[in-house]
């Protein structure tokens, strides 16, 4: 089985804001109307919010900006839950939008070294930034975006005037957001990336790096307010599109072991005794060891309730006095084994469906069977089988 979903990869190379990743969803397709009617659950007057375009860097991108008659804002993180829990809005919107809200608070908590539930939030606590982050999970939500993809983040140096005064850059809660995530130093003194900006992508990204495979559906650009002093677009790139994700994830355990006094006229029948043991994968991989001896790496991939007869298995039939073994995550593509005629019978195969489409794949020992038994080239037999249609396939049952 398979399962196509919406991902989103944030193009952050001028920084992220919380009015950027908002106005890149508005620009992806998040419906005006949608946003402007699911804010208004929240039962928050005295503010005004714009959209618009703008032209940054020959690039068209959508502008937000929420204008407010606040003057000094000073909720904290009880405050702001009560806003969102007590609202009309849909339960996935309320559930991303506070834990966004509770990574940035926790994070200010930290920096100022006070609990959590203490911690005033000033800017963040704003109606601007309520707006921001509450529409960034409208949005979400109403372009059902399912997974969160985000590039290595830009770090300035400098300063920013805040309510606190004077910080230097990158701001200490970003500092503290962003702990684990790929940045890198750029040669700006103005702020990129914001508390609320790091917020979102502490929250929400799932991985982080280069954008990953998918079949592209949709951009978004925001524009950030302020314009760079390198003149570079200060922009916002939301990249939406399906990834194809294989149903059956599974954890798996990896076992290696270097051989450098063994003989690898035995490893058929090692392979053999794994399989049977529950072993997934077994390789032999030829190595150079210490003081120049030829060896081999031997790595069995199984699931972790046959590890520990596989290790077991691997210290008797070998020459190992010692294993590695680590945990790692796998995916593997839908697969249903049966047959498919040709001119000498039916030979078994495996229908494997790929992002690309359904491939028929021969078993060997089939093939081999089948060349044996009727003295024809192997070969002719594997491409007796790749002349079947799919339609020719028939399912074991």
């Amino acid at each position: 089985m398979t399962d196509q979903r919406t991902i989103a990869h944030i193009d952050c190379f001028s920084g992220i804001s919380g009015d950027m990743f908002l106005g890149a969803l508005l620009d992806a397709g998040l419906p005006e109307a949608e946003l402007r009617s699911q804010l208004a659950l929240l039962g928050l007057d005295g503010y005004t919010l714009t959209v618009g375009k703008k032209t940054c860097g020959a690039i068209a991108a959508t502008t937000l900006s929420v204008e407010s008659s606040e003057s000094h804002p000073h909720r904290t993180l009880t405050d702001i839950r009560q806003i969102i829990t007590t609202s009309s809005l849909a339960e996935p919107v309320k559930k991303t939008a506070l834990s966004i809200f509770s990574v940035l608070a926790e994070a200010e908590a930290k920096v100022h070294g006070k609990p959590v539930e203490t911690v005033h939030f000033h800017e963040v606590g704003g109606i601007d930034a309520i707006v921001d982050i509450v529409g960034a999970a409208i949005g979400l939500d109403a372009l059902h975006i399912t997974r969160l993809h985000c590039a290595p983040l830009p770090m300035p140096s400098g300063w920013v005037r805040c309510a606190h005064g004077l910080l230097p850059l990158p701001a200490p809660a970003v500092c503290e957001l962003l702990q684990g995530a790929p940045t890198y130093g750029v040669e700006l003194s103005q702020e990129l990336v914001t508390p609320t900006g790091a917020a979102i992508v502490k929250a929400l990204a799932a991985d982080f790096g280069p954008m990953p495979a998918m079949t592209m559906t949709g951009v978004g650009y925001g524009a950030g307010s302020q314009e760079l002093s390198n003149g570079q677009p200060n922009l916002l790139r939301l990249i939406l599109g399906t990834a194809r994700i294989a149903v059956e994830a599974q954890e798996v355990e990896v076992i290696e072991t270097h051989l450098d006094d063994w003989s690898p006229e035995t490893f058929p029948y090692l392979s053999e005794r794994l399989f049977a043991l529950g072993a997934l994968d077994v390789a032999l991989i030829p190595i150079q060891m210490k003081k120049g001896r030829p060896g081999f790496l031997l790595r069995v991939i199984c699931d972790r309730t046959a590890s520990l007869a596989a290790k077991e298995c691997i210290l008797s039939e070998t020459t190992a006095i010692g294993l590695r073994f680590r945990t790692e995550q796998r995916w593997t593509l839908p697969r249903e084994t049966g047959t498919v005629p040709t001119r000498w019978g039916a030979v078994r195969v495996k229908k494997v469906t790929t992002p690309a489409g359904e491939v028929l794949t021969p078993e060997y020992e089939d093939c081999k069977r089948v060349a044996i038994a009727h003295n024809v080239p192997i070969k002719a037999v594997y491409a007796e089988v790749a002349r079947a249609e799919r339609t020719d396939f028939t399912k074991d049952t």
